[in-house]
């Protein structure tokens, strides 16, 4: 299903009609627009400054600064002080301010930086996230499609991610790398579409083709405050937002409530046919190996069986949540199914690293209880003998996960070894000790600090029948301590200790 691309999308339009829905200025029609840009310190001769309020910055305080750098002109969020339509002149630069701008950035940039025709897969839920959008992106490669991705791995192409500090960029941002991906000749890009990105109108003017929600469970409540907040911020993708689909995981009980009062709504389940939901993708039967995965599917799409090397139920779950995405964008079945076996596992999800002799590592970035406890159940399926559960807790975060995440881990795992993660500003031995609240049996773990000596330990005292789990980082090649942010991979280390090249 291909579609076309148009290569002329960037161009210089002028303030008054960049701004013509918001606000009336046309004493502005000289001033011409060619970069927006949030960030003062990256402004540049001719850039047009944005001065927002955002949760942890207010903008306008680099107004002046952002003119000093060479800045043309400044749109500025209005408040009482500055009333909407307010235009000043600051050495001969004109500074108009907008109502609710923050809500209002993402249609702006979208005037400017356009990309008409680019399919877009918006992808939300606490887990399940970067394995959706990759295999989006992989499954529309190996049909002969192009596409990219947007989210906690990179920006860009498979081959070619670039780094990107947060899962959904900020408004401006989002825009213009979507535009320059439609320069590059992508036909879809699959974006992840965090919480944080919802609520703060990241990607309100995005128009998605499909809207996928993979699971809710706890996390980010540093920020939302509860678990209702948290689910009504990702409802959001499909309330708020323009979605022409909706596909729904409903073995999830917030997707099940969902599912219910969503239009355009297509349900998904690993389990057999569910009668409350007409229409609806789900699995037969499920057969899970060492090599992979093979759902027996019905529904809407009829019947099939699909095969990929993934492990675990959660992974078939989000093959089977790609799958009825790239069918509701109206990709060929039976392209699909011939090219499922050639999908590859995300970096550093459930990634597997093995040497003969050792036992085994797997590194995933669970870094959430429902993450960790899944992660360990798919891995206890394959297990010969001992699993091993490393994991640790980001400072500066939930706290409150803390001692549930070491409560699974000693569930789910018959040796525990906890570790730090980002312990950020916080004492590692005071997130150890919450952690530690949750153990019943401490003579079943082992705290070692320093994430190599872990790693290490495990490996020295394990048998080559024995399996790892070496949860928390995932991708990550970074660990943010107190005194700053160091390299650190838990790939690397799992390679390094096995013996492996990278």
């Amino acid at each position: 299903k291909a579609r076309k691309t148009d290569n002329n999308m960037t161009k210089a339009i002028s303030l008054d009609t960049l701004l013509s829905s918001w606000v009336d200025c046309p004493s502005l029609s000289s001033v011409l627009v060619s970069e927006l840009e949030l960030d003062s310190r990256r402004v540049q001769s001719g850039t047009t400054f944005v001065a927002v309020i955002l949760p942890k910055v207010d903008g306008r305080k680099y107004i002046e600064t952002s003119i000093k750098q060479g800045a043309n002109a400044v749109i500025a969020q209005a408040c009482d002080v500055k009333a909407h339509g307010h235009i000043e002149i600051i050495d001969d630069i004109p500074v108009i301010y907008v109502d609710a701008l923050d809500q209002c950035l993402s249609a702006i940039a979208g005037q400017l930086y356009t990309y008409p025709d680019m399919g877009l897969i918006g992808v939300t839920g606490t887990n399940g996230k970067t394995t959706i959008t990759q295999l989006c992106a992989q499954w529309i490669n190996l049909v002969g499609s192009k596409s990219a991705v947007m989210g906690t791995t990179g920006n860009g192409f498979l081959d070619n991610l670039q780094e990107t500090p947060n899962t959904t960029c900020y408004a401006i941002e989002v825009q213009r790398i979507l535009s320059s991906l439609a320069k590059q000749q992508a036909q879809y890009v699959a974006l992840e579409v965090s919480s944080h990105g919802l609520n703060e109108g990241r990607v309100k003017a995005l128009s998605f083709s499909v809207g996928v929600f993979s699971n809710l469970s706890r996390d980010h409540l540093d920020y939302h405050g509860s678990m209702e907040e948290y689910a009504d911020a990702k409802l959001k993708l499909f309330t708020t937002h323009h979605c022409d689909h909706a596909i729904i995981n409903v073995d999830d009980d917030v997707g099940a409530g969902w599912a219910k009062q969503l239009p355009n709504m297509l349900a998904v389940s690993l389990k057999p046919k569910n009668v409350d939901f007409e229409q609806a993708v789900y699995a037969d039967h499920v057969a899970y190996a060492e090599s992979g995965i093979t759902i027996q599917f019905d529904g809407k799409f009829g019947k099939g069986t699909l095969y990929a090397p993934l492990i675990g139920a959660f992974n078939a779950s989000n093959l089977l949540l790609a799958f009825a995405t790239l069918m509701s964008l109206g990709f060929d079945k039976q392209d699909l199914l011939a090219t499922a076996a050639q999908l590859q596992p995300v970096i550093g999800r459930m990634e597997l690293f093995q040497t003969k002799g050792q036992a085994r590592i797997v590194v995933d970035y669970a870094h959430t209880p429902d993450a960790l406890e899944k992660a360990s159940q798919a891995l206890r399926v394959h297990c010969e003998g001992d699993l091993w559960v490393i994991c640790g807790c980001g400072g500066d975060r939930d706290a409150g996960k803390r001692p549930m995440m070491a409560a699974i881990a000693e569930r789910c795992g018959d040796k525990v070894v906890l570790t730090d993660d980002n312990p950020r500003s916080e004492d590692p031995a005071l997130i150890m000790k919450d952690m530690l609240a949750g153990i019943s049996d401490p003579a079943k773990v082992v705290v070692q600090h320093d994430r190599i000596k872990a790693l290490s330990y495990a490996l020295e005292n394990a048998s080559p029948l024995d399996t790892i789990l070496l949860a928390g980082k995932g991708h990550e090649d970074y660990q943010i301590l107190n005194s700053g942010t160091i390299h650190y991979s838990d790939r690397e280390t799992a390679m390094q200790l096995l013996g492996l090249s990278s």
